[in-house]
């Protein structure tokens, strides 16, 4: 008997499996909604220099105060940084109609009296509290690279914690990590208490991300694993196209964040429910707490009588032929030693970089595209479903690599096609980044499968954590990438759009999986192609179903 057979006799797909993922797939809707939110809380309002303070004794109207106290840009509408040294009182006779009257002899400074925002698609956002404008708008993205530093630490603290000290207590801990953090950073006095504990809400994200979809593939079998998987993938998309309904609502960036933040106490309470892995409990020489696990879940099932029948003796030897190829010690350096593992790492990381880093350039500033922010956002998430569709149907009949090497060109051609439309031409334009996004998550759907099955089964684990790693890498750099638009506008549509090409063309360096077996081995992944076969065993079923949890578990927290 495997392990799989006593999941079987205490009900795989019963009620508990029901409710357990339903449970576990609710909180999926809000770590969306903290990815970003950043859209929204860091929306940047129409704003220019505030007059003069001795202008409030005039008789004057605000809209003509603002004419002799600010100057006019290009565009004709009033300069954001700078101001009159003196108010220009002839432009009232002149009505500011001519640049050069306007300009000439006329003595600039900064806007030493703060700002005046126009706020009519949020109340407050940090922009317009902090005045992260002009001088400090830099700020802005590097709110968000934080943030996503703190993804990225997450990912190999609770990664590490949770393999040791299991998932129900990591996935406590990750809750309320993001329930207290996020109240916090609600009420920060000052940017950089923020930024701090927005880094405490992205630690908590790879935490609840990894713990969460650990529990949700070790209490299921194999057959629904895919289905589940899924759901569990649009439950993100959902929550994506949740974030713009509840900010439409919620206008005052505190409580938004806090409305995104409050129900991860609900969650924490409600995962004190949630039973541990009884995989993890037998692996880490727990038995007779994983028996015990199991005989609850028969339980719950209403599979009283069988569950009476399993205890600790058929427990450890339906283990016994857990991870049979994987004997040995292997390392993170495994994936550099011989020369297919090389090339085939280089390029993955390439392709998760630049997927990443161009999906999070994209996603995250919103407002350049001059549609509604909340219709856009909408749109940004419904075109993932679709997307994915299309790209599962593309691997499953034309391959992995050229679906893998199409998704991506296709997304930094469209990229780059939008710097030369003009910007007026506003439909053209967030067409275009629709179809680019959607590329892009269409990109990371295959960039979890193909990578999946080019590792092999002893270092699989390892080589997703890398791959990863590098998407966290490329998120971290996406917003900081936007600055260089202040001197060069037209660069970081070049950057963000150059990057998935290259990694497109580098795609190309990898081998098809499309109908093959998966390699135990890294002699395996040497060997394919040339006909030779391992020297390893077969690996059981079970051992499959136990490696590749962890490849589900790094596809879903990515």
């Amino acid at each position: 008997m495997a392990f799989a057979d006593l999941l079987e006799q205490v009900g795989s797909t019963g009620r508990f499996q029901v409710l357990h993922v339903i449970l576990l797939c609710t909180p999926v809707l809000l770590m969306a909604s903290h990815n970003l939110l950043q859209n929204f809380v860091a929306l940047v309002p129409p704003h220019h220099c505030s007059s003069h303070s001795n202008m409030s004794r005039t008789q004057l109207s605000p809209e003509e105060i603002l004419q002799i106290t600010v100057p006019l840009n290009e565009a004709g509408k009033p300069q954001s940084c700078q101001r009159y040294v003196a108010p220009q009182w002839h432009l009232l006779a002149q009505n500011g109609s001519s640049a050069t009257e306007r300009d000439y002899g006329a003595v600039l400074e900064g806007c030493v009296d703060g700002w005046s925002y126009n706020m009519t698609e949020m109340t407050s956002t940090i922009i317009s509290d902090w005045h992260l404008v002009c001088d400090l708008r830099s700020l802005k993205q590097m709110g968000q690279t934080v943030y996503m530093g703190g993804v990225l630490v997450g990912a190999l603290v609770f990664g590490g914690l949770s393999d040791r000290y299991g998932r129900r207590i990591l996935l406590l801990i990750s809750n309320l990590l993001m329930a207290v953090s996020g109240t916090c950073a609600a009420f920060s006095p000052s940017f950089s208490l923020y930024c701090l504990f927005r880094f405490g809400c992205g630690m908590a994200l790879s935490g609840v991300g990894l713990n969460t979809f650990s529990l949700i593939v070790e209490w299921i079998p194999t057959r629904v694993r895919t289905f589940t998987g899924t759901a569990t993938g649009y439950c993100y998309t959902m929550g994506q196209m949740l974030l713009p309904a509840i900010a439409y609502f919620v206008t005052d960036w505190r409580w938004l964040t806090l409305a995104v933040s409050l129900p991860f106490y609900v969650f924490f309470l409600t995962a004190w429910w949630f039973h541990e892995s009884s995989r993890w409990l037998a692996i880490n020489n727990k038995p007779e707490q994983a028996v015990k696990m199991l005989k609850s879940v028969a339980r719950f099932n209403g599979r009283h009588e069988e569950g009476e029948q399993i205890n600790v003796k058929m427990l450890q030897e339906s283990m016994k032929r857990e991870l049979s190829c994987s004997q040995g010690t292997h390392s993170a350096l495994d994936l550099f030693r011989t020369p297919k593992m090389r090339v085939m790492t280089f390029c993955l990381s390439a392709t998760w970089l630049s997927t990443s880093f161009a999906y999070y350039g994209l996603a995250m500033d919103l407002q350049k595209f001059g549609v509604n922010i909340y219709l856009i956002q909408v749109i940004f998430g419904a075109v993932d479903i679709p997307a994915k569709v299309v790209i599962t149907v593309c691997m499953s009949f034309i391959g992995r690599r050229p679906s893998q090497c199409g998704a991506l060109i296709i997304a930094g051609v469209t990229i780059l096609i939008n710097i030369l439309v003009p910007y007026d031409k506003q439909t053209v334009r967030t067409c275009l980044a629709v179809v680019g996004k959607g590329c892009l998550a269409a990109s990371f759907n295959c960039c979890y499968l193909y990578s999946g099955e080019l590792y092999p089964t002893i270092i699989r684990q390892s080589g997703m954590g890398w791959v990863s790693m590098m998407a966290r890498v490329g998120a971290m750099v996406a917003p900081m990438v936007q600055l260089t638009g202040d001197y060069i506008p037209w660069l970081p549509g070049l950057i963000y759009g150059g990057a998935p090409i290259l990694s497109g063309f580098a795609a190309v360096f990898l081998p098809e999986t499309l109908g093959t077996h998966l390699p135990d081995t890294i002699q395996d992944v040497e060997d394919r192609g040339s006909g030779r076969s391992s020297k390893c065993p077969v690996p059981t079923k079970e051992t499959m179903i136990m490696q590749d949890t962890k490849v589900d578990v790094l596809k879903q927290a990515a």
